[in-house]
Order: structure tokens, then sequence, then C-alpha cells
């Protein structure tokens, strides 16, 4: 038998939260695989999917009990049963997993490089979220950097398609980019992007806590303090890239620069608890950016091939710039996760430190 253990928050009030333990004793069907989760990392974007899980579909995943939900997050597992025969116990598999200790997917689509998951409930959802990939044939593998790639891959992979919208719309005539939550590693993985471009300046937002923090990255020409967007050049035309969600900082930013704000691009919330409304700001109308779109457009524009080429190449430069910046911290049980949940919700963190939990 099975017991499984599995984290889940309140839909409608993402502070309370619970582990619960059942005996899985249910044998699998046909087709079916149980995977054990290993290890998963939990950063500032999982709580992003909390806030937005019912707007965009993350509750949807992992279908939690009336009221409940799951938050995904990204890791790795290992096949334990299978009833497959494209799938074999002992593979192992990155991708997209929920907060417990296994999961039971129908592998379709399957090849040596990996699986959908075909299970109905997931059918509506994104595909780039229903694909698990086979350590053993991933270019983009490596065994001593699996807590990097929980960490970072999933949120580059974002900052890749954020920067490459906003190239592929011309920067709507902007000659700046203003981030929030700039230690966020999304954010640093987009100005990291960003800065490659000798025509676009990059201009970082963040708390006085993670100023020193951003402005030794590198990457941003400018660090100002949320409550100093008022020194921000007005007269450049802008783009406004939102990791941080918050209302006040939204509206701050959006009255500096008024008409001169030609995009603003929503993208996170991790001030989730201070969102604010969308209503009567000056400039460019808020606009959530979906990843999945922007890489579904590129696949077909690039093929399969190229885009992992481009992503990979990006990838691997992007990594190695990272990890010189991260201490792994590596936590087990129900009281750690606990934890960490609470102080990412809380943004007591240290952007230093990449979180690496299991069961």
């Amino acid at each position: 038998m099975t017991y499984e253990k599995a984290f889940i928050v309140s839909r409608s009030d993402i502070r309370s939260f619970k582990t619960e333990t059942s005996e899985n004793a249910t044998p699998l069907g046909d087709g079916e695989v149980l995977m054990k989760v290993d290890q998963f990392s939990f950063t500032a974007n999982n709580i992003t999917y909390a806030a937005f899980g019912d707007a965009m579909k993350y509750w949807d995943f992992f279908p939690a009990n009336d009221g409940w939900g799951t938050v995904p997050v990204w890791g790795f597992a290992d096949v334990v049963e299978s009833n497959s025969g494209d799938v074999s116990v002992g593979e192992r598999f990155y991708g997209y997993f929920p907060m417990s200790s296994h999961l039971r997917v129908t592998p379709a689509k399957a090849s040596a490089n990996g699986f959908f998951d075909g299970a109905a409930h997931r059918q509506h959802l994104s595909p780039i979220y229903n694909y698990y990939s086979n350590t053993k044939t991933d270019p983009g593998y490596n065994a001593e950097q699996e807590a990097l790639q929980m960490l970072f891959r999933p949120l580059f992979m974002t900052s890749f398609l954020i920067d490459d919208f906003l190239d592929d719309n011309g920067f709507y005539g902007a000659k700046q980019v203003v981030l929030s939550s700039a230690s966020s590693r999304t954010a640093y993985g987009l100005a990291f992007q960003l800065a490659q471009r000798s025509d676009i300046k990059v201009i970082g937002l963040t708390s006085d806590r993670n100023m020193a923090f951003v402005e030794g990255l590198g990457c941003y020409d400018k660090t100002v303090t949320y409550d100093n967007v008022s020194e921000l050049d007005a007269s450049l035309p802008t783009v406004y890239v939102d990791m941080a969600g918050s209302g006040p900082v939204r509206a701050a930013v959006h009255t500096h620069f008024a008409e001169n704000l030609k995009y603003s691009c929503s993208v996170g919330a991790s001030h989730w608890d201070d969102r604010g409304s969308n209503e009567d700001l000056p400039g460019a109308k808020p606009t959530l950016f979906f990843a999945p779109s922007q890489g579904q457009k590129r696949s077909k524009d690039w093929g399969e091939a190229g885009m992992q080429q481009r992503t990979g190449t990006a990838w691997l430069k992007f990594v190695e710039f990272a990890g010189k910046l991260t201490t792994v911290v590596e936590s087990k049980g129900e009281d750690a996760i606990s934890s960490v949940y609470t102080d990412t919700l809380t943004g007591n963190t240290n952007p230093t430190e990449g979180n690496i939990l299991s069961f």
C-alpha cells in the first residue's frame, strides 16, 4: 500500500494550509503510472500559482477536495509502479508536480524523451505543463545541477519568453523596461536577457532589504526602492513588467510614466495580498502575460528543434550566472515545507538561497 502525503491550501485564503495523509490502496488502472516525487523547488513563482489559482486554472492540474487546492511545483520524480508499456519502473522524470509525495499519471504520446499526462482532467490545460522529460535523454539535464534546474529552469523559460515577446513587438516603442520584485529569479532572469540588448535600459524596483543584492547582480542599469519610483526618467517611453503584483506600486508606476507607459505586462504576484485594482490607471492597460502562449507561437515560428536550440543556448548561459548567486537549501518533512511556504508567502526569504523540499 502507498501512503500519500499532500500539502494543500485554502483556495479562498492561501494563508491557510494543511498536510493530508491518505492510504492509497487503489490499484493502478490500465496505462497508469505511479511516480514518487523525490524533490521540488519552492519560490515566489509558486505563490503566483496560488494567487492566480482560479484565474489561470492552476488549481485544475492536481485537484484537491472542495475548497482546497494543490500548489503546482517543479521537480523530479521516480517511477515506482507502472501499467504502461512506454514508461518503466526506475525511470526518472522532470516536470510539473503537486506538493505531494506521489502522483498518478496516464502517459500519452510517449517517446524516449518523455510523455504527456493524458489524464482526462488535464486535457484543457497547457501542454507545456503536462509534459514530463526523461532525464536519460534530456539534453539539458545534469545530475549535479538538479537543484538549479528545479529552481531556475521553469522561471528562466518565462524570463526568456517575456524578453522574446517584447522583442517580437518592438518593445512597443519603449527605450527602457522597469521590473518590480527585481530580486526575484524570474525578474533577474529577464534582466539578464534584456541586459544583452544595447538599446534597452533595464530598471529594477525592489525593497530596501534587497537593494544591495539587486545592485550586485550587474544586470540592471539602475535600481530604486518602491517608494522612489519618482526618481525614474518619465520622459522615456517605458514598458513595465510587474512581477510583484502590488496595487500601490503599479499605480505609482502608471501615474509617474502616464502616457509614456507604452505597455504594462502583468506576470507575478509576489505581493499577492496587496494587488489592488487595474481601473483608472494612466498609460497602457495592464495585460496578463501567459508564457505558454508565446512558447507555442515560437514553437510554430521556429519549429521544435529551433525552439530547443534557442532556449537551450540561453539557459546554459544563464545557469552559469545564476549558479554563482545561489546557495541551495534542502529541507525535508511537513514542518519544513510549512515553514518555507509561510516564509515565501510573507516575503521573508533570502534572495541568495534556493529552497529544495521533499516529504
